[in-house]
């Protein structure tokens, strides 16, 4: 359990402010009003900031105190938008790497949120289920066991029910929706090629939803039927669209000033309760602005 969360059990149905200022007495409303705004409330391991946010009778609310707020507010570049016993479940911006790489005193996601957890016990850690690209930002999971991550492995196929991110890509799509088909083998120079035949490479399954388009460059809604290294951005380039930004695979513009693909949704199977899971971050406004 995080140190910095009291936990408290909604007696009957209710609404998240009216409950919270009862249990917080005597505090002011303003001041519970204020913790709210800042996120200080979690439903279900998630953070809601909804004043009027719907609880049902025998639901838990854990309040994150002043002091693990600050703590929170400390990392740069991620944010934890959902915390048990089990599990992080992290929101990247880009130019953070997921874990270390050739430069090991880099301040990477893996080492603040290993910080954080550390906090409160130094034998607390995390494991690594899935990366994102150093430029790619959105929704990461942290293991707190080896078990929980080894388990999430092992079936990530069948427990992950939906994994989808928002793509800013070069020109303009012309297919509503699509689905590209490869098998991708990497070179020796860390770069990922797609081939339409089994050559031994990895099977990769991406389809593609279009969102809206401008003149030079269209919104895709993009969802992984497999997640293979680098999947969307070479089957991007593959349909002759790559992905806004990513001069390694084929772009030769970079308006958002970095790569255009954000990992906006993840839905998953606990892997304690067995219940579905959802985690969603909205695309940097910069994705929505550029292909109006």
């Amino acid at each position: 359990m995080n140190k910095h969360m009291t936990y408290y059990t909604a007696k009957e149905a209710t609404e998240l402010l009216k409950f919270m200022i009862n249990q917080l007495a005597p505090k002011s409303r303003n001041n519970v009003k204020s913790m709210l705004a800042r996120g200080q409330f979690f439903v279900d391991g998630k953070a809601v900031t909804q004043f009027n946010h719907p609880l049902k009778k025998g639901q838990k609310v854990g309040v994150l105190s002043n002091e693990g707020a600050k703590k929170t507010a400390a990392l740069e570049g991620v944010k934890i938008l959902h915390e048990d016993d089990d599990l992080i479940v992290i929101d990247k911006e880009a130019g953070i790497l997921s874990v270390a790489g050739r430069d090991h005193a880099e301040d990477t996601a893996y080492r603040q949120v290993t910080k954080y957890v550390q906090e409160g016990n130094r034998r607390n850690r995390i494991f690594v289920v899935h990366r994102l690209d150093r430029d790619t930002s959105g929704i990461m999971i942290y293991a707190k066991t080896e078990e929980v991550k080894e388990k999430l492995q092992e079936n990530w196929h069948s427990i992950v029910k939906e994994r989808t991110y928002t793509a800013l890509v070069e020109g303009v799509v012309r297919k509503p929706k699509g689905r590209i088909e490869s098998w991708l083998t990497e070179s020796k120079t860390m770069k990922v090629y797609s081939n339409d035949y089994d050559n031994g490479g990895k099977h990769a399954i991406t389809h593609y939803i279009k969102k809206q388009n401008s003149a030079n460059y269209t919104l895709l809604e993009v969802e992984l039927e497999t997640g293979r290294k680098n999947q969307i951005r070479v089957h991007m380039e593959e349909i002759g669209h790559p992905v806004a930004g990513d001069k390694k695979y084929g772009a030769r513009t970079n308006p958002l000033k970095r790569l255009g693909l954000h990992a906006t949704t993840i839905a998953f199977e606990h892997p304690r309760t067995g219940k579905v899971v959802k985690f969603s971050s909205p695309a940097p406004k910069g994705f929505l602005k550029v292909s109006r």
